[in-house]
């Protein structure tokens, strides 16, 4: 699945790396590197919304990263 959005941080509990979609959903993302954290860089990102997943910061599917690239 290919997503692109923009990514940023929410100071939920311990802090999570969202990406808001431009798809309108928000996911919380999995996997990549540490690269991928910048508050409101804009990105396309390839992977897969892992729907099984539970996390304590309930910001949406969590999306785990196989790839990505900024834009």
């Amino acid at each position: 699945m290919k997503l692109t959005g923009r990514v940023m941080f929410r100071d939920i509990e311990t802090g999570v790396w969202v990406l808001e979609g431009d798809d309108g959903r928000t996911y919380q993302l999995a996997g990549g590197d540490r690269k991928i954290k910048k508050d409101g860089q804009r990105i396309e990102v390839q992977g897969d919304v892992d729907r099984d997943a539970v996390t304590v910061a309930m910001v949406g599917p969590v999306f785990t990263v196989s790839s990505y690239r900024f834009l």
